[in-house]
């Protein structure tokens, strides 16, 4: 654990690295295949129906005066970043291949994740309260507006996507519908959801697994190893490192010239440049067929590291800071 906390690797990356390996060696296949996507549907309403329990409306209220803040940080989620991920285009077919590329723009119209938001800005010494709540509303909000964006940007551009009509509906009845009740039912079970959050968030992962080793059973029926090389996952780091300090500069200049003080710049900064693996997988599953979303979640897998590593050594950065 020494030596992953030394090079800020999330030990969660590596289950996920075993499960793909273990989908590659043992895919599951037949009624074990059928089994296992129910069981993933099951997982995902569960996930999001905690997420919608987790969410206080206090957490929402708090900080939510800071508007301007918000705002900055919801235009770079849900349009700077898309902006970006669309630019690549430029890559296809001589530097990045269309999958990949398509993979990259999935990962830009994501909501921001919230755990590790709120905890580099914790470490930061930034605006923890304005965190909490634009993280809470951005993976509210990503419910409803990733799946359009996806619709916008890649449904024309990819056979393979859905039918956005569909997406959406989709998305409303196994993801938007948990999410609601669950925070319907928070004032009766909201207490012990707090203080169990560490065994909830266990289960989060949980199924986090489960939807890539389903995905990645699939993806290495249809090739996906003769598709994706070594060179292809070099290729992914270094996009996915561009892309991130990309974001970093304009979200750091961006707040400094609109005159944000310290603490709400280091807001700014770790809530507008995360992308959420825990919403993004599950929406995945959702939005694009079992065959192409091996390849589809495979750079949002590689960012989720990356925005760990470099946003790690950024927090410590800003936490020496005199105050």
């Amino acid at each position: 654990m020494n030596i992953l906390q030394r090079f800020k690797i999330d030990p969660f990356l590596l289950v996920l690295i075993c499960v793909v390996v273990t989908a590659s060696l043992f895919p599951c296949e037949g009624q074990a295949k059928i089994i296992f996507e129910h069981l993933t549907t099951f997982a995902i309403g569960l996930l999001f129906f905690m997420h919608g329990a987790k969410l206080s409306l206090q957490s929402i209220i708090l900080g939510i005066k800071n508007w301007r803040l918000h705002l900055l940080i919801f235009a770079t989620t849900f349009v700077i970043f898309p902006i970006l991920g669309l630019m690549m285009k430029f890559l296809v077919p001589s530097f990045l291949s269309q999958e990949l590329y398509l993979g990259f723009v999935y990962l830009c119209v994501l909501p921001a994740t919230v755990q590790s938001a709120i905890a580099f800005t914790s470490i930061a010494k930034g605006n923890v309260a304005a965190a909490i709540c634009s993280a809470s509303a951005s993976t509210l909000l990503g419910v409803f507006i990733s799946p359009v964006l996806v619709g916008l940007l890649m449904n024309t551009q990819s056979s393979g996507a859905t039918n956005m009509l569909d997406a959406i509906t989709s998305i409303m009845l196994k993801l938007m519908l948990p999410f609601v009740l669950g925070h319907l039912s928070r004032r009766f079970i909201g207490k012990w959801v707090d203080k169990y959050k560490s065994v909830i968030s266990k289960t989060d992962r949980l199924s986090i697994l489960l939807v890539v080793y389903v995905a990645f059973s699939d993806a290495v029926a249809n090739g996906i190893w003769s598709q994706i090389s070594l060179l292809s996952l070099l290729e992914i780091v270094l996009y996915s490192i561009m892309l991130l300090t990309i974001v970093l500069l304009i979200t750091t200049y961006g707040s400094r010239l609109f005159g944000f003080s310290k603490e709400d710049e280091i807001t700014i900064v770790f809530c507008g440049s995360k992308k959420s693996l825990a919403s993004g997988i599950p929406m995945a599953s959702v939005i694009f067929p079992v065959s192409i979303m091996g390849v589809i979640i495979l750079p949002l897998m590689i960012f989720h590291q990356v925005q760990l590593m470099i946003c790690a050594v950024l927090a410590a950065r800003y936490a020496k800071r005199k105050m």
